[in-house]
């Protein structure tokens, strides 16, 4: 631990740490940890505007610049973890990208088991999608398995950006960066649902172009981008949730794509569908399934407890034990 004098004395006025052991959150940690996030969130959008064009923002020439200058801040945003660890003097057991969700203890489970609790959630719309599906259960792995189905995948700008790099950047900067610095202050329950206003205010930048390109009426646009920020939020609070349960970064990175693929399920389009009663019990059992399994899938038993995140909270919280 450092000693009282190497801690700025305008934040601090006791010891981070008592000597049990105990998290101590210090003086003004709530101040500096609100505005690290929301430094954080200023720069990674205003990297998409970095670079001036008249395109839209599906155009494969506006993706590519956006991934220099998206990967750029993300590659630096665990700086930011560093400089309010440092400013707010706080100290913790486990290492920075242990903090950071990257590390190897669980992972294995954090790779199947919150994808598959996302996929319990969207079995209404997956159950819609198998029976619309012209392709047969064979003819789909054929495709899943072919070397050019990916490579076209990978060639494809729009799908780069929407199943890899933006849910490995959001997640990584509103998630892996910001729950660290607001844990501390906050507690892991009131951070679940503190960190999503920063992501879901990041997407409301798709206003901009919106507006920019006319597409559609002021009203409409203003209704969309209300849509997309309580969408964004609450699904920031469930990625944020399998982050503080589980400790790791992988998990919120792959269920953020599967949704991304899956989109907003279409439920008037349920509602119409010629099997309805089956389409929309499948709704109803995927939502039912989810609230039951979202515990156990999620057990910090199965990822290493305590999860490094979990060692910055002042007091216990229900969240982080098995």
């Amino acid at each position: 631990m450092a000693a009282e004098g190497d801690l700025p004395a305008d934040l601090l006025t006791e010891e981070v740490k008592h000597s049990s052991g105990d998290f101590v959150p210090p003086d003004g940690l709530c101040w500096v940890s609100v505005l690290s996030c929301l430094l954080l969130a200023c720069s990674y959008v205003g990297s998409l505007y970095v670079w001036r064009s008249d395109l839209p923002r599906d155009h494969p020439a506006v993706i590519k610049r956006r991934f220099t200058s998206v990967l750029i801040v993300s590659g630096l945003s665990p700086l930011f973890v560093w400089t309010w660890r440092q400013l707010t003097g706080v100290r913790t057991g486990p290492a920075l990208l242990s903090l950071m969700g990257i590390r190897f203890e669980g992972l294995i489970p954090a790779i199947i088991l919150p994808l598959m609790l996302t996929m319990v959630l969207f079995l209404g719309p997956l159950m819609q999608l198998a029976m619309d599906c012209p392709w047969s259960f064979m003819d789909g792995f054929r495709v899943a398995i072919d070397p050019w189905f990916w490579s076209m995948c990978f060639s494809d700008m729009r799908w780069l950006r929407n199943q890899v790099v933006a849910p490995l950047t959001e997640e990584l900067v509103f998630r892996a960066c910001m729950l660290p610095m607001l844990v501390p202050c906050a507690g892991p329950l009131t951070a679940i649902f503190t960190c999503p206003l920063f992501f879901g205010v990041a997407h409301f930048h798709h206003v901009i172009e919106l507006l920019r390109f006319r597409q559609g009426t002021l009203s409409g646009i203003f209704l969309s981008a209300v849509f997309q920020f309580s969408y964004t939020a609450v699904f920031g609070a469930y990625t944020a949730f399998i982050f503080i349960r589980t400790g790791h970064l992988i998990g919120p990175v792959l269920c953020h794509s599967f949704c991304n693929y899956m989109g907003f399920p279409a439920i008037s389009t349920a509602m119409e569908h010629p099997h309805r009663l089956t389409v929309l019990s499948s709704y109803l059992m995927g939502v039912l399934l989810f609230f039951l399994f979202l515990f156990p899938f999620t057990d910090p038993a199965y990822y290493g407890l305590p999860t490094p995140v979990c060692t910055l909270t002042s007091s216990p919280s229900s969240l982080c034990l098995s």
